[in-house]
């Protein structure tokens, strides 16, 4: 048997063996055409082929299951049922990309032609594998493949899959899709929705995380503590700060006992009040949550642990979608607390504000001139323990010492004393030194006078101008300052975010005249538009099926990306191809996905094909080039099959 075997191998191989075989002559006779052999059909060849691969598979040896698999299929096609589904199982249970690889090709190639011989729950846990091994494209391939024929996986393997599949750029977007897609079959859990939304801010995807969040909104998906947080750093990415102050009042009521979670809510809406240059809603904000004090978890009976509706969009429009939210249902394996350097943070049970966020209300308050506000907020923030600074006011003094604005420090000093509070002698002897050293001799003899009436004895170093310059360090306070000064010189940061919140709520009521004009007004002000705008812009004009309109703004992005002004991320190319798909544009269809191809972007050709396919089947499928009767369509013709061809469909 072991004879014959290996002569299948010689005449399947197409190779010249390097040692003659021990054989018949028989079966080497030149006179006989391999594809004709007397037994290729015979039981023993499909006997000894079979029984190699079972063995094969018994041992776990791939290689040589392998090479059995692809002569068998060459001289007697598929092997039975069982015996294919195990050859599928052992390739899935590989942890090797070339074994996954060649299961996933062999899956979908039986999904197209014999998809009754595949077990669903194999084919499920053949995406899970494919995930696991950060393989997430062909993941997505296989499990659409199932969707589309109703194969639906259940929630605990569903959610398994996009566990593994949202640990990469790539895979959060395929994911994020797969979901969009899979809501008209299954209702996937909270958990599925929030791993997903957590991984679109991370990976830069927030604007297919705010199409997630109305979908859960759509299907009726109860969101819970984390959702919250997930949504509250995306609209901090997207600059939508209305939307996330409608969820501060649920936050509010329980932070008292889940203030270790609900901290990054209150970060993410005082990033948003400084991006709108709104130091009065952040000061709000800062004393606000110095009433937030640490309670005991409430018995689950109790009023507090109710659900809210939360509109999304403006409360103004009126066909706005809600969002149902449980606050004080919390999945602590979920919670990712973030480590970068926040503005908000929660430590030894109470809120409390970092130096980045001092040094923005410092450079916020000086920058309009009102400082006396700044000196009772200062005092406030020390009075409530916000900071974690003992001396807070002494730490501001000193920093401002640092940058140079001695006048502040002082005007500060006097705030203080004013209100009938006295401040530490360091204060005094730094703002003194900081004189001396600038040669302000008016302003230290001032300050001299004026520590004598607070009572304050200074040492005879200071009183005799006897003392060496200071070298200390900036302090981390005085270095957020310097950051913040930096930032500000850019002058218009906050109009852009203005700007976009204006066109976001125009084209969400349909109001495109006033969209744009605030388009047109930002122009005239030199306030370049961002990715952001373009997005409100493109989603908006799509909305009213205003595609040519699209093609005149695609030239505009154009330009800007040229001129180094923006940069187009997956969601605006995803949002400009689906349109003109709609419109039928397949010049510009193309022309992005070039730009993308250049830009490294993973495109979902899946995607696009179904979205062609659901317009324009049959569009220009038999009709040749030289048939085309102008020179207009013979031009659509040559990109609509670039384009069928780019997406697979022919």
């Amino acid at each position: 048997m072991s004879r014959l075997y290996n002569c299948i191998r010689v005449f399947l191989s197409n190779e010249i063996p390097k040692k003659p075989f021990d054989l018949h002559i028989r079966y080497l006779c030149s006179t006989i055409n391999p594809k004709t052999l007397s037994w290729q059909g015979s039981s023993s060849s499909h006997d000894i082929l079979l029984k190699n691969l079972e063995t094969s598979l018994k041992n776990h040896q791939l290689n040589e299951a392998w090479e059995s698999y692809t002569d068998f299929k060459k001289l007697h096609g598929l092997p039975n049922t069982q015996l294919l589904n195990k050859f599928i199982s052992e390739l899935s249970y590989s942890l090797t990309p070339k074994w996954l690889q060649k299961a996933c090709d062999i899956t979908l190639s039986l999904s197209k032609e014999k998809s009754n011989l595949l077990h669903v729950d194999q084919i499920h846990n053949l995406s899970l594998s494919l995930a696991r091994a950060q393989m997430p494209i062909p993941a997505s391939k296989i499990l659409r493949t199932m969707i589309e024929k109703n194969k639906i996986p259940p929630n605990s393997i569903f959610g398994s899959i996009t566990l593994h599949m949202v640990k990469s750029g790539v895979g959060t977007y395929l994911a994020s899709n797969i979901l969009i897609q899979i809501c008209n079959q299954l209702k996937p859990d909270t958990r599925i929705f929030n791993l997903v939304l957590d991984s679109c801010s991370s990976y830069n995807l927030s604007f297919k995380a705010q199409q997630i969040i109305e979908l859960m909104a759509q299907i009726g998906i109860v969101g819970d503590a984390y959702t919250i947080i997930n949504i509250a750093k995306i609209h901090a990415i997207n600059g939508q700060r209305d939307d996330l102050k409608k969820f501060k009042n649920c936050v509010d009521e329980v932070a008292g006992y889940l203030g270790h979670h609900y901290f990054q809510f209150y970060d993410s809406l005082m990033s948003l009040h400084f991006k709108f240059n709104d130091i009065d809603s952040a000061s709000e904000l800062i004393l606000d949550m110095s009433s937030r004090k640490k309670t005991i978890i409430p018995n689950l009976t109790e009023k507090n642990n109710k659900s809210f509706s939360i509109p999304l969009g403006s409360q103004n429009l009126i066909m706005g979608l809600k969002l149902q939210v449980l606050p004080h249902v919390i999945d602590e394996s979920l919670i990712k607390v973030e480590r970068k350097e926040m503005l908000v943070m929660y430590k030894s049970g109470k809120f409390v504000i970092s130096n980045n966020t001092l040094g923005k209300l410092i450079v916020g308050y000086k920058r309009e001139g009102r400082i006396s506000e700044l000196s009772n907020l200062l005092w406030r923030i020390q009075e409530n323990e916000l900071v974690e600074m003992k001396n807070m006011i002494y730490d501001v003094i000193d920093a401002c010492i640092h940058v140079g604005w001695l006048e502040t420090a002082h005007d500060i000093l006097d705030d203080i004393e004013k209100e009938g509070n006295v401040l530490c002698s360091s204060s005094y002897a730094s703002l003194l030194r900081a004189y001396y050293e600038n040669k302000k001799h008016r302003e230290a003899e001032g300050l001299l006078k004026q520590i004598k009436k607070t009572g304050i004895i200074l040492s005879d170093k200071i009183k005799l101008h006897d003392f060496e310059t200071r070298n200390a360090k900036k302090s981390d306070l005085a270095k957020c300052l310097i950051q913040e000064m930096r930032e500000g010189e850019k002058g218009k940061d906050h109009l852009i975010y203005e700007f976009n919140s204006s066109i976001y709520f125009f084209m969400k009521a349909k109001m495109i005249e006033d969209a744009l004009r605030t388009y047109k007004s930002m122009q005239e002000k030199k306030v370049d538009p961002t990715m952001t705008t373009y997005m409100y812009m493109v989603k908006g004009y799509s909305c009213l099926e205003m595609y040519r309109e699209i093609t005149i703004l695609w030239g505009d992005i154009k330009r800007r990306c040229d001129d180094g002004n923006v940069v187009i991320d997956g969601d605006l190319y995803e949002v400009l191809i689906l349109s003109f798909l709609k419109g039928g544009y397949f010049e510009r269809v193309m022309e992005v996905i070039e730009w993308m191809k250049k830009d490294g972007v993973y495109p979902d050709k899946w995607l696009y094909k179904s979205e062609f396919l659901k317009m324009h089947k049959g569009l220009y499928r038999k009709l040749k080039v030289s048939d085309a009767r102008s020179e207009a369509q013979c031009n659509r013709l040559v990109h609509v099959k670039a384009f069928r061809k780019w997406a697979g469909i022919d």
